[in-house]
């Protein structure tokens, strides 16, 4: 019957009573109200130690003291026990008893190790192994201090023989005279991947067959090494090796080969006897040692000769890490390079050889220049660049015609195209009804050549650029001389944008030759009042050059184009009609869900959003213009008359008829005969032009 902490009859214990205190040091109710995980948190007291280690296998030694760490841990009462790490023991080593409660040993194994037992001078038995505690850490005697426990000074543990007799061993192989330190870790630290690199040539133009062999020259600051690597021209029948002089410290003298062991580090002396086992000693005379020097950084300069094992080397320019090593070492500042170079007396002829007329010029030339033929290379970022990308074409569009006195071949007008990509040609005749030609293709897209030139040349031949083409410029391609007249929109742009590809088109340029053609002629500027009777500022109907059309193009008056409600209304419903778009009831219903006053109306960006979610068939630009006209002045659109407006198939609208110069020019046979701006005939603010020029203006509006 087990009683807890009750005493039997006259205080004699029952059996099951546990009389053993709950705590270790305070008494319970007297000790912090923290609890012990909190109150000593991240607390470790260290003990020395050392424990005895019987050897039974080995007669030279009978025992061995190891030393170790024990480790208590305050909050969970824990133990651990690490062993101190020694060269050469034998044994592993390292922790010896991992973090966890100890027990006691029998008949109290039920118990734990606690703080009460650990004290300098205690013996302690973890799982049959006795420790002997013989220093702490001045926390740990802090720590015991303040609990009121005495904490004995700390001693000595015994002498290992066995440690001693290792240190006898270890102190008897000690070399009687010691090394020759060279500390060059130092130097390896400071100075790694530090190179210094010259340029140097060797003139062995005096010798048979000799001639100037050019090298580049490392010196490595870690080690004060050096390598020379040959730089061999393209063609110089010489075979390619890695380096000319391989890696290492390169003598000021040089006297010939020296025998194996001649050049040693150490000298070594043959002696009679037996002299430590050995028959030879280290000589600390160095009797017979060859003081060789060696070359270093400071004999490196532009100019001064190297001696390569009896080579000449002149060094005769540095690089920019050279010429810094050089200014915050030594303190030179003069780098001037040397131009050690001869200038042959004749020029080696490269020989040529004409087109074989088979495959392109630069094919057949590239086979020429190389036992294996291999493709011409063509330029990439020019293709790249100028290359077909969405709408933007890159190709140049200009209306041509021919110069000859035969009257039909002078009626046939062309077209001609130059892409900017690869620099070819493609010519093609627009049909004309009852012309009595076909018309059609007229030159397959290719580079064209210029006139005058070799059918089988030597060199590539010169073919018609992109300078080559602006209105105005005659061409003769394959015999037939076309007269540039005219050129698309896109094309003026084109060159207007890449104007310094475009002499013709640069507005700079052109203005700077006017600007010196009005300098020398005072009366250029009543000429433009001339055909101005009314003084308007502007003239007109006289441009046919490229330049005066780049001139009027720049200062033309802006004309702000005006679309017709009913014209835009009929190009919608044709795209809708096209696209074959017949399901209006869903855009009605979407436009009624977004109208909750239902007053028929919506803002713009509503009627856009609703045209959108429905996936009306018109592109941005339509819709845009369409929704304009259609808005009112408040910003709403009554979506009653844009929903009518859609319906190509209930109510459609007819496009208005063009006027009558439009319609007579769509079926003339002479359409081509004007230009582009002859047709249009736009105005040009000569006025700003003059200004520009710098030039005055008497006429009055």
């Amino acid at each position: 019957m087990s009683t807890g902490t009750q005493l039997g009859i006259g205080g004699v214990p029952l059996p099951g009573e546990d009389l053993r205190p709950k705590n270790s040091v305070y008494a319970r109710g007297e000790g912090p109200d923290r609890p012990a995980w909190l109150a000593f948190d991240k607390q470790v007291l260290c003990f020395d130690a050392y424990f005895q280690e019987s050897i039974t296998e080995r007669p030279q030694e009978q025992y061995r003291i190891r030393k170790c760490h024990i480790y208590f841990y305050p909050e969970d009462d824990t133990v651990q026990v690490v062993e101190q790490r020694q060269a050469n023991v034998g044994f592993p080593q390292g922790t010896i008893l991992k973090r966890h409660r100890v027990p006691l040993v029998a008949p109290n194994d039920d118990r734990f190790y606690t703080i009460e037992y650990f004290n300098v001078g205690s013996e302690l038995s973890l799982y049959g192994r006795v420790y002997k505690i013989i220093d702490c850490d001045q926390f740990t005697r802090n720590f015991l201090t303040k609990l009121g426990v005495r904490v004995p000074p700390g001693f000595c543990p015994p002498e290992d023989p066995f440690l001693k007799h290792r240190q006898v061993l270890d102190g008897g192989q000690n070399p009687l005279r010691p090394y020759e330190k060279v500390d060059t870790l130092k130097k390896f630290l400071n100075h790694d991947q530090h190179v210094l690199r010259f340029w140097a040539v060797w003139d062995n133009t005096d010798s048979l067959y000799g001639d100037i062999r050019e090298f580049v020259l490392h010196y490595f600051l870690s080690d004060d090494t050096m390598e020379i690597r040959e730089v061999l021209p393209p063609n110089s029948g010489r075979d390619a090796p890695p380096i000319f002089l391989s890696r290492g410290k390169l003598p000021k003298e040089f006297q010939g080969l020296r025998l194996p062991g001649e050049n040693a580090q150490r000298t070594v002396l043959n002696v009679f006897g037996q002299l430590n086992k050995q028959r030879y000693i280290l000589d600390n005379l160095k009797t017979g040692a060859l003081n060789e020097t060696y070359y270093t950084d400071q004999d490196l300069a532009i100019g001064k000769m190297l001696n390569v094992y009896g080579r000449k080397v002149l060094m005769t320019d540095c690089d920019e890490f050279t010429k810094n090593h050089y200014r915050t070492k030594y303190g030179v500042q003069d780098f001037s390079p040397i131009a050690y170079r001869k200038v042959a007396d004749t020029k080696p002829m490269k020989q040529s050889y004409p087109y074989t007329g088979f495959g392109s010029e630069e094919d057949s030339l590239s086979s020429t220049r190389k036992i294996i033929p291999e493709p011409p290379k063509k330029d990439y970022n020019k293709f790249m660049g100028f290359d077909r990308q969405g709408y933007e074409t890159n190709i140049l569009r200009f209306m041509a015609r021919i110069i000859t006195k035969d009257g039909i071949q002078a009626a046939r007008r062309f077209i001609i195209s130059y892409f900017l990509s690869d620099d070819t040609i493609y010519i093609y005749e627009p049909p004309v009804r009852n012309s009595g030609i076909q018309g059609g293709k007229f030159l397959e897209r290719q580079k064209v050549k210029k006139p005058n030139q070799s059918r089988y040349p030597v060199e590539i031949s010169d073919y018609f650029g992109a300078e080559d083409f602006y209105v105005g410029a005659r061409l003769e391609i394959n015999g037939f001389l076309f007269d540039l007249f005219d050129a698309d929109e896109y094309a003026f742009k084109l060159m207007e944008e890449h104007n310094h590809m475009f002499s013709k088109a640069n507005r700079s340029i052109i203005m700077q030759k006017l600007k010196q053609f009005f300098s020398s002629n005072s009366q250029a500027v009543s000429q433009f009042e001339a055909n101005d009777p009314h003084h308007h500022g502007c003239f007109g109907d006289f441009l046919t050059d490229h330049e005066i059309i780049t001139i009027a193009r720049y200062y033309a008056l802006q004309v702000i184009q005006e679309y017709d409600i009913y014209s835009v209304v009929s190009v919608v419903q044709e795209q809708l009609r096209k696209n074959n778009y017949e399901t209006f009831s869903p855009l009605k219903e979407n436009l009624i869900t977004r109208d909750p006053t239902m007053k028929g109306r919506l803002p713009v960006e509503e009627v856009r959003i609703a045209l959108k979610s429905v996936r009306v068939p018109l592109p941005d630009y339509l819709l845009n213009i369409f929704l304009k006209l259609l808005t009112q002045d408040d910003g709403f659109i009554d979506y009653s008359d844009l929903l009518k407006a859609l319906n190509w198939r209930d109510a459609p609208v007819q496009a208005p008829k063009p006027p009558a110069e439009e319609a007579s020019l769509a079926d003339d046979p002479k359409q081509f005969e004007k230009t582009t701006h002859e047709r249009k005939k736009f105005n040009v603010e000569y006025r700003e032009f003059l200004k520009d020029l710098g030039l005055n203006t008497t006429a009055t509006t």
